[in-house]
Order: C-alpha cells, then structure tokens, then sequence
C-alpha cells in the first residue's frame, strides 16, 4: 500500500503566560492508503492536538506534514483550505451541526463549498440512510439524540467523498451502547468505501477495533 499520510517531527508549544508547554516533541508518523489508525493517550497528551496538526487545522512549530506527498503546511491558505475541503473528513466529539439547518442541510453543506458532480442534496440523503437517519432528514439537530446527531455528522465528513478521515474522540460524549451504534456506522463504511481513518481516543475499546493502535505519550508517539 502507498503511503498517504507522513508526518516528521512535528513539535507544537503553547505558551500560556509565563509559561511555555511542549505538547508534541518531534512525533513522526506514516500512514498507508486504506489503513486504520488508532492514537491513545492520556488527557491532555496532545493528541487532538496532532490530529489537527496532521488534518491542517493547527501549524507546527516545527516539522511536515506530508499527503500524497505535498508539504501540507507549505501550500498556499486557498490551497490548504481546499485539502481540508475535499481530502479530508472531520469527526469531533462535539457535533458541531447548525441548529437552523435540518440535517439533509448540514451534511450536503460541505458539497457547498467545492465542485461536485451530481446533486449534494441526493448524495446527503444517500448518506444518512447508510447511517440509518433516512427517516429523519428533515428534522433538525436539536429534534435527534446525541448518537443520531453524531450519525449525521458522520455523513456529513463523508460528503465530499474524502481520501482520509479524522476523528476526535468520537464517542466522546456518547453512551456505551451508543457510542458502539455509532463507530459500526463509522467503520462499516469505511471498509465499505477504502478510505483511511485515523482516530485519536482514550478508550482501549476503540483503539482496538483500528488495525494499527499507538499511545501518545510525553509527547512522543510509542
């Protein structure tokens, strides 16, 4: 399998008045096409920190990040708002869906922002019934519970149909039993579809349904 995702020692700091804390310490990190990545650590090791770093949300103060082999970091602002648009998906743990927009609106909103083929209301509504939501397209966030407002915001990172998608902490706010609900969805259509996901967690139960696991620890990744 091709290498899709490289990161080389990437070291980020935050500096908080006085004082300077070094979260990532020259985390390096290869990722092949297809693959499913987990990254355990405990709160506050910095791992949604990587995970923003490695999507383009977050610079580094040192160090690459690679896709498919360009320097995400040394592209222009348009050009790296276009990889997060269209090569990458986000799932956060909060679900960061617009309360006045239903939820056929929401996951066809990132189809707004680049040019595909089709209709993106169609290919939304395709999407939430692969996530079990087809009855309930035009009802909004607040109307659904927090596993069906997660299912949504599932379908909305696949919109774009992304090479790679990004996950914080995705059962985060979730039950057990939802929380289980929700990854089958998440792991049944990436299979389904050969995208590569990596997911950052501190649930060993999570980690373990990646087929490569790894732990963030004092800033290193182990």
């Amino acid at each position: 399998m091709e290498t899709i995702l490289q990161a080389e020692n990437i070291e980020r700091v935050y500096t908080i008045g006085k004082t300077t804390l070094d979260v990532l310490k020259g985390v390096s990190l290869e990722v092949k096409a297809g693959e499913t990545v987990s990254i355990m650590g405990e709160s506050g090791s910095g791992k949604s920190t990587l995970l923003h770093v490695l999507g383009g949300l977050d610079t580094p103060r040192a160090g690459k990040v690679r896709f498919k082999g360009q320097d995400v970091y040394g592209m222009s602002s348009a050009r790296r708002s276009r990889f997060r648009a269209e090569d990458v998906g986000f799932l956060f743990q909060s679900f960061h869906l617009l309360p006045e927009l239903d939820i056929l609106e929401n996951v066809a909103l990132p189809a707004m922002a680049v040019r595909v083929s089709g209709d993106p209301k169609e290919r939304a509504a395709e999407l939430l019934t692969e996530v079990g939501l087809g009855e309930r397209i035009g009802h909004r966030p607040q109307e659904l519970s927090g596993g069906e407002q997660q299912r949504a915001a599932l379908a909305r990172a696949l919109m774009n149909e992304p090479d790679i998608i990004f996950c914080d902490e995705p059962t985060g706010n979730l039950d057990s039993k939802t929380g289980d609900k929700v990854l089958h969805y998440l792991f049944q259509l990436v299979a389904g579809r050969g995208h590569t996901l990596v997911l950052v967690t501190h649930s060993r139960d999570v980690a373990s349904r990646c087929s490569r696991q790894l732990v963030l620890k004092d800033g290193l990744l182990i």
